[in-house]
């Protein structure tokens, strides 16, 4: 069985968008891929309206230090980050800023992330 989440993930639309064509909570196999191969008029029309420069839909966040990956919804307010950690990590076991460069932490991200962003 497939979520509604992880179809939503897979087809790269917003689990809001399942919801309002009343797609169950959960799916199975056959149904999913029978939805890939035969997509409704509405979800033919969300990619062709998807343009190259836009945000994505789901943005994969992967530690730095240890690999853990987790898919969330971007946030607008969500910088360009040099590094993610998760938060039970020392920030020390990242590379330090280069010269020149100052170091700002950023929590709140996924269930359990800090982003690091370095500028000037």
């Amino acid at each position: 069985m497939i979520s509604r989440r992880d179809a939503a993930q897979r087809l790269d639309i917003p689990v809001e968008m399942l919801v309002r064509h009343d797609f169950p909570s959960k799916m199975s196999s056959t149904d999913f891929d029978d939805l890939e191969q035969n997509p409704p008029p509405w979800l033919v029309q969300s990619r062709a309206n998807r343009s190259a420069k836009a945000r994505p839909v789901w943005f994969t966040l992967k530690c730095d230090v240890c690999g853990y990956t987790e898919t969330e919804r971007p946030k607008k307010w969500w910088p360009d980050f040099t590094y993610l950690s998760c938060d039970d990590h020392n920030i020390g076991d990242l590379p330090a800023p280069a010269d020149g460069l100052h170091r700002e932490e950023v929590y709140g991200i996924g269930s359990r992330f800090i982003g690091l962003v370095d500028s000037k």
